[in-house]
Order: structure tokens, then sequence, then C-alpha cells
């Protein structure tokens, strides 16, 4: 059953979750995909990954490929993955290191910066220059590369220069990939954010985390005068330190980024609290520096931490699964064994995103109910929760023109 869009948002309570077709209707996802996810930058990949010339990976967004290549001049792009002759996916592969990109289906060889270099047989009056590879907006922020799948992107700087001074000191650049986890969630994308702007689920599951990360709402939550004083110290001294920490939300709701304590005497996400790497992975000058959080919609959450960091990545696959995509990196002179434990360095977090998988899948079944009737939030534990879906109705409903009493608001 299709469901009218405006009629929805025009229907949807201020501080109320959402009604069942935002999280079940076919007609809702590729609104999503249309007006958000092909329109918004989107976190791809840690630029080390692409560790010189010729390495390259792929990624899928709704019905769009893309490959991300470093070129021969080190710079980082990313191409539809689609030849310009007839179409074929060019790169088949999730990853690897290449001369060239070279389709393979008839050969058409491109350079790695999209040129199109040779196609056989197509005659004298063929313009090679005209059939380059279809680029995508493609931006390396810090260590962390963003694509755009829009054919004119919305402006990166106000995010870029907000958040750069907070990741410069976690040395991004100087990382490389230590492990990387891809789950497939069966629930809505905004399922799988929802349950991450809140820990009011924290203490009935994640075990793990709790160890370490404080479950006060006003952690997770973006009012940045209701932070407590032991935040407001911890901020101060990270500051004094020449470490940005203070909570800075963008006006429209699409980012944050803040400093927070982890739990007294915790420096890592480990069962014992103590540091996962004992070759540190950015300039921070205390290994009790908490983790810097920074999520920016509809793609990436991350904790970056003084010894390791970790980023998620979320994609929609359908109306109800989504992938979930984390990596771990350490500094890349790091050597496993010497300077860190593999085991001892994922396992709260493996442990925490199938907890969050299950729990986001248990909530996609009761919604599926016939019976489901929204609820409301709780203002004191789930602000962030009221954030997002604030964020989101307001987007679709400026960029599809439906009324909506949030977007009014």
């Amino acid at each position: 059953m299709k469901h009218d869009l405006s009629h929805l948002l025009a229907a949807q309570k201020p501080g109320q979750a959402l009604d069942r077709p935002f999280y079940t209707d076919q007609g809702v996802f590729e609104a999503d995909l249309q007006t958000i996810w092909y329109r918004e930058w989107l976190f791809a990949i840690p630029s080390c990954e692409l560790e010189k010339p010729g390495s390259y990976v792929t990624h899928k967004v709704g019905a769009y490929r893309v490959i991300l290549v470093r070129g021969a001049d080190g710079a980082i792009r990313a191409f539809h993955n689609s030849c310009r002759h007839r179409g074929s996916i060019i790169c088949k592969a999730a990853r690897g290191n290449v001369p060239k990109l070279v389709c393979p289906y008839h050969q058409w060889t491109y350079e790695l910066d999209g040129r199109l270099l040779w196609a056989r047989d197509m005659g004298a009056e063929f313009d090679a220059s005209a059939h380059g590879l279809k680029p995508v907006h493609c931006r390396e922020l810090a260590g962390l590369v963003y694509i755009c799948l829009a054919e004119e992107a919305p402006d990166f700087d106000a995010f870029a220069d907000q958040v750069r001074p907070y990741l410069e000191v976690h040395d991004l650049t100087t990382a490389k990939v230590a492990h990387e986890s891809t789950i497939i969630e069966n629930g809505n994308w905004k399922l799988v954010w929802e349950n991450n702007r809140e820990c009011y689920h924290c203490s009935g599951n994640h075990p793990s985390l709790c160890r370490t990360y404080p479950e006060d709402p006003r952690i997770t939550g973006t009012d940045g005068d209701a932070l407590p004083e032991p935040v407001r110290a911890h901020v101060a001294r990270c500051e004094d330190a020449g470490i940005p920490a203070r909570l800075r939300l963008a006006g429209s709701g699409q980012f944050r980024v803040a400093r927070m304590p982890l739990l007294p005497g915790a420096e890592s996400y480990t069962m014992d609290g103590k540091v996962a790497a004992t070759r540190p992975l950015g300039r921070l000058p205390f290994r009790d520096a908490g983790t810097l959080l920074l999520f920016h919609y509809p793609t990436t959450w991350n904790h970056f931490l003084s010894d390791h960091s970790i980023v998620f990545r979320v994609t929609p696959v359908s109306a109800r699964e989504t992938e979930v995509t984390t990596k771990w990196l350490v500094h890349r002179d790091a050597v496993e064994g010497r300077d860190y434990d593999l085991t001892r360095l994922t396992e709260v977090w493996i442990a925490t995103n199938d907890e969050d998988r299950r729990v986001v899948e248990d909530n996609q079944l009761g919604i599926d109910s016939p019976a489901y009737v929204p609820g409301p939030y709780s203002a004191v534990q789930e602000s962030g929760v009221i954030q997002f879906v604030d964020w989101y109705c307001r987007t679709l409903a400026e960029r599809t023109g439906a009324p909506s009493r949030i977007a009014a608001e």
C-alpha cells in the first residue's frame, strides 16, 4: 500500500515517533533516497584505505555504484562505476590496486583521473575526451572522504571548516584500518539512527559499552548548555591543552561535534577501560581525553580517542534493511600483537553493534504490526532522537514542498 508523503508529514506530531509508513513503505523509502541520500554529502571511507596511486574502493548507495580511487597525483577522486561505452561496471571487486581503470567488457581504458585513454576501433571521428568517466563530487576532510551523488552538491565548506580543527589532532591520514566489520540490520535506516541517538537503552542492552561510556543523556544530546559540570571541566581541560572540545551543532541540525569524557578512569573502549593501542593515533596530550563524537546525517557517526578511532557508515539497502560498516583505525606503524591486540581493540564495539542490530530488528518487527501506534519520545532521555527526527522531517518537507508541523516550528 502506498502512502501520501505530504499527508504523513503534515500529520507528524513534534516529539513523537514517526508513523508506521516512514519505516515500512517502499514509496517513502524511495523518497528518502531521492531527497536525502542522492542529494547530501555522504561519508564513504577513511582516506588511509587508498594507500597509494591506483588504490580503489567501490561503494553502492541505492541505485548508484561508485569508484573511489587515488590518482597518480595523490588526489582522491570518485567516479560512477559505469563504462562510457555500454555501461558495464568497471571495478567489480570491493577494493584493489590498478595502474589504470579498465572495463572488463571491451577493455576501454581510463586514466586514474577519469580520462579515457584507449578505446579500440572507434573510428577516426571518435573523440575520447568526450567520454571520460562521469565524476562524483568528492571531498577529503582531515582523513575522511565524503561523496555527493547530486549533479550540484550542497555546500561542504561550512561543515569542513567547523569540524576540521577537531579532527586534525587525530592525524587520521597517518592511520590504517586494523579491522572492518559490515553487518546488515533488518530495520529501516531511520531506526538505526534513532537507536544511535540515545542511550536510554544502554543499561539494558550494552554491558560492555557501559563499562566506559557514560549513560548520561546530556552527553548523547545536542544541548551544549545542558552539559553537567564534570563534562564542562573536561572540555575546559582539553581546550586549555589546545584540543578543540566544545559542542558545536549545525544550524540545520545535520551535524554535531563534541569531545566528551568517558567514565572516570576510562581511557578507551576496552573491557578494562585502558588504552587498546599503546602506539597513539593522533597528538592528544593525555590518554583520558575521552571521545570526540561526530555525527553527520545521514551516513556517519564516529568516535575518535587518544589511542585509536572508530568510524561508522550507514547505508540504506531497502525499507527494512540497513548496512552498517565499522572500521577501527590505528596508527599505520602500529604492529598487531605488539602495539595492540585485535580482540581487545574490537570486542566492545563488535558486541555493541550486534546488540544494536538486535534492538533495531526487534523495533522493526514491532512497527511492522498493524497495531503499532507512535508513542512520545522522552524529552529527558531521547532529545537526540527528537533532534534527528526533526531534521529528517524538515529536510523531507523542504525538498518535496510538503507541509510539516515540524518544519514550521
